[in-house]
This record gives structure tokens, sequence and C-alpha cells, in this order.
């Protein structure tokens, strides 16, 4: 058996004799490829991988973990954009072989596993005519999207992701299994709607559903890049009108061709005819498309038309502000900073329309009065232009700063705790003694890290 480093060879074994799923450690077979996750920036070596295949195994990981000090890294689906989903010289907790979903359509309530993905809930839950707020990429996991926010496009209907959760399982630092719920743990349970991973594993969750599908009108729309002003302006007026039901973002990067397009994507939660004349208006003012690929689609086409534009294995570097409006300002700065958008590498920048039912929602997530998110994402396959890349990233969140309430949990990389004030807001107090009441000693550091209260 391979050494860990951190840990002698009879206690991985008893580790590994306690544990129903599997262990890995540096040199067996399969390590190699169970320690890659979705962004290949975060290139790391963990001393040992529990892929757990229940609460149990789950419990018995991270008390070994803690018992020696260990760093513990969680991963659900692992498409954690800042490398959260993995560590150097510590203890992966993978929850992949916790996926299963199961849906009480009566109840209209679905309980999914820690390592489900987007898309593993949207099939359970599309077979009963059903479905809840989950991201835009299917293939991301749940569990970080849902502690984090949750922005997808049911939000501005029935809000976050976070916003639908009617409970959550938790295994906090000392090893308790915990449900967090409206009546238990309240205080957990505020946390964990938007304070992301500072509190324990999760090993469920409990959403409420919604009638949805199987059809929505979403999709598409490309125009040519010297449009972008028009299609920025366009898009301004379209969502300050918008009903709640129809949830739309912009995007200046590259269409299937590669040549740099500015894009509006779309899903009306309704009536597809309804969808239509709403965003009809859009493409009149605008002007002829590259291409128009709006129209009726099933929400699960819907759920993962941009799954192949984010694969596994590739470099990324996002930023991200919180806007309070769509200014002729901010439209300067996307205009001016879109000039440098083309692929590869693929650096976009995407305006992300909020409102509606989140302005509503209660929770730790802190940005619930902003108009607008805008997702700054280098995106690359040739490690020599991650300088380039990442560059272009910081330059644009600097030119947006002063026009930004914050960033998204979500989008924004790990950077010794800077975003994290930002992030939260006026959250962070409450999170802090939230924090001190479950992990006072830190053990979920990898995270955009609220340090318990003293």
């Amino acid at each position: 058996m391979a050494e860990t480093g951190l840990a002698n060879e009879a206690d991985v074994g008893d580790l590994r004799e306690a544990m129903h799923g599997r262990l890995l450690a540096p040199g067996e077979p399969g390590y190699d490829e169970a320690r890659r996750v979705w962004n290949a920036t975060a290139d790391r070596r963990p001393a040992l991988i529990a892929s757990c295949a229940d609460v149990t195994d789950v419990q018995t990981a991270l008390g070994f973990a803690v018992a020696r000090g260990l760093p513990v890294a969680v991963r659900g689906g692992g498409h954690s954009v800042a490398g959260f989903s993995t560590c150097d010289d510590g203890m992966v907790i993978d929850l992949g072989g916790m996926r299963a979903v199961s849906v009480d359509p009566e109840r209209r309530v679905a309980r999914a596993g820690g390592g489900a993905t987007g898309a593993d809930v949207d099939r359970a839950t599309q077979e009963h005519g059903l479905a809840t707020t989950l991201g835009v990429v299917s293939t991301t996991g749940i569990a970080g999207l849902t502690l984090g926010g949750g922005i997808g496009w049911l939000m501005r209907k029935h809000g976050l992701a976070c916003d639908n959760l009617l409970a959550v399982e938790l295994v906090t630092a000392d090893g308790r299994v915990l449900r967090a719920s409206a009546d238990e743990h309240p205080d957990l349970f505020w946390a964990l709607k938007g304070g992301g991973g500072n509190f324990g594993v999760a090993t469920s969750f409990e959403y409420r559903l919604h009638p949805v599908g199987p059809t929505v009108y979403g999709g598409g729309v490309m125009f040519d890049r010297g449009r972008r002003r028009a299609v920025l302006e366009a898009y301004r007026e379209l969502t300050r009108e918008a009903p709640d039901d129809l949830t739309t973002y912009t995007a200046m990067t590259d269409g299937p061709d590669g040549t740099p397009v500015a894009a509006v994507a779309a899903c009306y939660a309704g009536d597809p005819a309804e969808g239509a004349r709403l965003l009809d208006p859009l493409k009149a003012a605008v002007g002829e498309p590259l291409l128009d690929g709006l129209g009726p689609l099933t929400y699960l086409q819907q759920q993962s038309r941009m799954d192949e534009a984010y694969p596994r294995g590739a470099y990324h570097y996002w930023r991200s502000c919180f806007l309070d409006d769509l200014t002729d300002a901010v439209i300067d700065v996307l205009v001016d900073r879109a000039s440098d958008v083309s692929a590869p590498p693929a650096l976009e920048l995407i305006v992300e329309h909020l409102g509606g039912a989140i302005t509503a929602g209660d929770g730790a997530f802190a940005h619930r009065g902003a108009s607008h998110d805008v997702l700054i994402a280098a995106n690359w396959t040739d490690p020599a232009d991650e300088a380039h890349c990442v560059a272009w990233a910081r330059d644009t969140a600097a030119a947006l700063a002063p026009h930004s309430r914050g960033g998204y949990v979500n989008y924004e990389p790990d950077a010794g705790g800077a975003h994290v004030p930002a992030a939260f807001g006026d959250r962070l107090a409450r999170l802090a003694a939230v924090k001190a009441a479950y992990d006072p000693h830190n053990v979920f550091s990898l995270n955009q890290n609220v340090a318990p209260a003293t």
C-alpha cells in the first residue's frame, strides 16, 4: 500500500476496512483519475480520497482527517471553479457515490444525495412534470451550487436553488449528523442558504418542486460582435420590463465556429407563444441575427444545452460582480472589455438578470437587491494561455469594481479571503456566529471561508 506521508499504513488500512466505499492513496490504481476535477487549474495531490458510499463513510473519513489534522476538501460534483473540491496532502471526501434522487410528486418534494448533479435531479423530477432551480450546466453538482446560492433558469420565477431548500442533512466537524430546516437548527439552515461549504458535509438535500415543462421557450440568439452595444442596450430594456417567468442572460462570447458574437439566452417558464412575444422586440431592435436558436424545447434540453461549452478538464479562472443597475457606464466597460473576447482562448462576459422571486428569499445569500450579475469567465485549454487569461479577467473585474456591490460566492476564486467581505456583505457577522457554533476550529476552510466568531 502506498505511503501517504501524513498517516501510517496501519491507520490507513483500518480506515479502508471501515469504509463501505473506496479509499485511494497516491500510487494506487485509479488515484490519478479520481484526483482530477472539472477545473484543470486545480491540479492537486490529496493524501487520501475517500469515495463515500453513505453517511457513515462520511463520518468515518471526516473523523480520521480531523483526528490527524489533515486538510479536508469536500467534493460533490467537483465543479468548483476555485478548486475547493480538492487539496494537496489532505483528505478529499468524495460524495460522487451518493447521487440517488427520490421524488414525492404529491408533496412536490425531491430528496437528492450530496453527490448528485443537476442532470440527476432534473431527470428524476421531470418524470413528474416538476423541477426546481438548479444551474445552467447540468453536470454541475447540486451541493456547491445550492450552498452558494444557486443561479439558474428558474430563479426569477421560483427563487434561487437555496430558496427552494426544505432541509439539508449535514455531517458536522465533530461527526454529528444533523437535519437543518426551518424547524430544526434554524440558525444553521439560514447559513446553509448561501453561506457556502463552511459548516459541514452536506450529504443530502430536500427541495421544493414546481410544475415546469416538459416544454419551455428557450435557447439563444447570436448577433455580429459589432452589435454588442445594441444587444446590451436592448437587453437592458428587456430586463427592465420582463415578467418573473422570464430569465435571460446576455453574453459577449464566441459562436459555434469560434467567431466572437453578442448573444442572448433565455428561458420562459410559461406558454412558449408568450415567450416568443417577449423576445421578438429585442431581435427587432438589434437587427438580423447570425443564428436564431430561440424556440420551444424541452426543459431537459434547456438545462443541458451549455454542457458542451464547459467540459471537464479545461482551465478556468472566473470573477464576478453584482450590479444595482445595467447603466450606460457599465455597458461602456462591457463593450470595451469585450474587444478582447476571442477563441481560443474563450474569454466571456455573461450578464445574468436577477430580481423577481430572488428578492423575496431569506438566508445568507447577500445580494438579493442586485439587478444583474456579471460573470467574467476566462476559459482555456492551452496552459500557455494562463497568464493572459487571468490578467484579462482581473483587469475586467477591476474596471467593473466601481459599479459592483460584491461577487458571487460560486464564481469567485480563492484569494486568501479577499472576496469574503463583499461576497457575504451584512450577513458576515451572523455567519461567523453560526460558524463558531458548528465548526469552531474551522475544519471546513476550503471555501470562501468565514472565520469563526471569537
